[in-house]
Parts: structure tokens; sequence; C-alpha cells
């Protein structure tokens, strides 16, 4: 008994010891000052706000056809949630240089993702502005409204104007126009119903709604006494999700409306959050649970230690810096191979980009 106790002890007591964190180059685009840090820092954000935006994103009948058709929310959850989650904890927290090389690959990325959407019979492109666009603000928007429900609650209004204007800044790793982004919460709300009519419950966004709901599916590698832990939790996300979800768009999407567990769920998340909120190491532990390969990027950010110099600066200045283009223009020759592949020979795209970013973003075996 002894014998078949102490690996498992030894192997739990290792998996939850805190990794070693290295400082980072610069403060990135944001910084300890800036709204969003206070927000997106909260353990919240990169819980429920991430899981809210990437499961309302698939109303966009063009953006579900491209997750659709490369299925790999299928094939591989667990290593497309994680990369996906480090991608957007870089924009927030990582250095300069490695996110405007992250944003660069990411065009490079969404190159493969063209195609003839199946519902509607129009073509997409991962690339177009729109979808960018849709894509940029239903995240910000998504880690707002988790964090104004189950943290500390709304931000001031000097607050929430300086958050929106960060949310444009941080649209300049995107191939959207960052002038396009509203910059009060009337403007946001504005947009969302702009795109309402667009917005469609076919039977391929259901099936990815629900798939994503279940965290459990992206479920790492962990020592077995924690599984039972982490699918509780798993469940209580998935519910503090839905509770943050308009009740039209739940039934659009065919998910529950239980008000009764809306309600409910509300006090035993926040509790939950604000004990987890008054310990770096316990945000740091329910991140891995999470998504490993973030840890390395929020670390730094989460237990305060400063970066090598401490300097901020926009993704403009960072794109000239280091010598990439804009994301509109970047890339252009590799977008224009990857349609002619798909629309004039019938290929399937390259995985150039997917090649490239393993070594920022993870593998994806």
């Amino acid at each position: 008994m002894g014998g078949t106790a102490m690996p498992l002890i030894e192997s739990l007591r290792s998996w939850l010891a805190l990794p070693e964190v290295e400082p980072a180059q610069d403060y990135g685009f944001f910084g300890p000052d800036s709204i969003a840090w206070k927000v997106w820092s909260y353990p919240s954000s990169l819980t429920i706000g991430f899981q809210r935006a990437v499961v309302i994103e698939e109303l966009d009948p063009a953006l579900v056809a491209s997750v659709d058709a490369t299925a790999a929310i299928y094939d591989r959850p667990r290593t497309r949630y994680d990369r996906t989650l480090r991608y957007f904890a870089m924009v927030m927290f990582a250095d300069s240089r490695s996110t405007a090389k992250a944003a660069d690959v990411l065009v490079k990325i969404h190159s493969k993702g063209v195609g003839t959407c199946p519902v509607t019979g129009q073509r997409y492109d991962a690339n177009d502005p729109k979808s960018q666009l849709w894509i940029h603000l239903t995240a910000w928007h998504s880690l707002l409204i988790a964090y104004e429900k189950y943290g500390p609650g709304r931000l001031s209004p000097e607050e929430e104007g300086r958050y929106w204007e960060e949310c444009a800044r941080a649209a300049e790793l995107q191939t959207c126009d960052p002038a396009d982004v509203p910059r009060t919460r009337e403007g946001i709300q504005d947009y969302f119903e702009q795109m309402r009519p667009q917005l469609l419950g076919s039977e391929i966004a259901k099936k990815a709604m629900r798939h994503l709901l279940r965290a459990d599916v992206m479920l790492p590698p962990m020592p077995p006494l924690l599984r039972p832990a982490f699918y509780i939790v798993s469940a209580f996300l998935r519910r503090g999700t839905l509770a943050t979800m308009p009740r039209w768009m739940r039934k659009m999407a065919g998910l529950p409306t239980n008000p009764l567990l809306d309600l409910l769920i509300v006090p035993l998340l926040s509790s939950a959050f604000t004990v987890v909120s008054l310990n770096a190491r316990l945000e740091i532990l329910l991140l891995r649970l999470i998504s490993p390969m973030t840890v390395a990027v929020a670390a730094p950010v989460l237990l305060r230690i400063p970066p090598v110099h401490e300097e901020t600066m926009t993704p403009r200045e960072a794109q000239r810096r280091y010598g990439y283009d804009i994301p509109s223009q970047a890339h252009l020759a590799l977008r224009e191979k990857q349609a002619n592949r798909i629309f004039g020979s019938g290929l399937p795209p390259g995985d150039e980009g997917i090649i490239e970013s393993q070594p920022i973003l993870g593998n994806i075996a």
C-alpha cells in the first residue's frame, strides 16, 4: 500500500509545485497601470471569460465554418484550447517582441482558414477584417463581463473608457482596423446588436458550442487524484459561462436557460474567485488546470515579477522595431497561394503557419 501511495503523492507534489518563472523582457503593450491588466489578471477572465468568448464566437457562420473545416477543436481539443489561450495571454502579458512575432505567425495560420461556408454558401476567410473584429471584440467584451459578474464589479466610467482604448490598441495585432473598435460600452452594445441578425445557430455552430463548453475535453495531463476535482471545476465553469450569455443567444444555440441556476452560480463562483484572487499560487494552479502552456506567460504578472526592461509600447511601434508588416498587409503572397490551392486546385491548404507557430504557441501533438 505504502509503495503504491508514495509515487502518487510525489507525482501530486511535483504537479502542484510552482514552476520556475522567468521575467519578461518588457511590459509588452499594457503594463501594471493598465485597466486591461486589472481585468485580465483576475481569475474569472482566463477561465470563464475566455470560455465565453470562444463559445460565442461560433455563432458567426463564417468563423464556425472555418473551425469546422479544420476539425482541430475535435481532433486535438486540448492543444487547440491551450494554444489559443496562450495567444490571448501573450497579447495581454507577454513582451513586445514575442507577441509581435506571434501575431505575425497568426496571419500565416489563418491563411489556411479559407473556404465556402456549407450553411450560407458564402466564402469565408479567417483573416477577413470583419471576422477578426468579431473575434477581438467578443474576447474583450467577454472577459469584462466575467470580471463584472464574478469579480469586483463594474469599472468606473473613466476606467471603462481606458479599457476600450486599450482594446483598440490590441486590435493593431489583428487584420481589422483599430479605428473600428468602439470606445464606449454603448458603442460595444451597438456593435453586437448590429451583428445579431448575422449570427446563426446552425447545426455546426451548436455542435461546436456544446463541445467548447465541456472544459473536460481540454483536460491536460495531471495526477489521477486531481481528475475528479477537475471534473467538478469544469462543471461549475460551464454553468458560470452559460450564466453570462444572453438568453436569446442560448436559445439560438440550443443551450440551457435555467434562470434559477443562473442566480445560484453567481455567489458560489464569486466567492471561489475571490479566494483564488488573494493567492497568486492558487491562480497559477487554476490556470495550469485549464492551460498549462499559458502559465509561463501569465505567471510573471500574477507573481508581480518585473520585466528586464520596464517599458511599454504600442503594437505598431513593435512591428516597426522588429520588422513586421502590419497584419492586414502581412503575408499577402501566402494568403493568395492558400486561396488558389483551395479554390483553384481543390487541394488542402499548406501548414506553413502551423509548423512555424509551434515554438511560439506550443506543439499541436
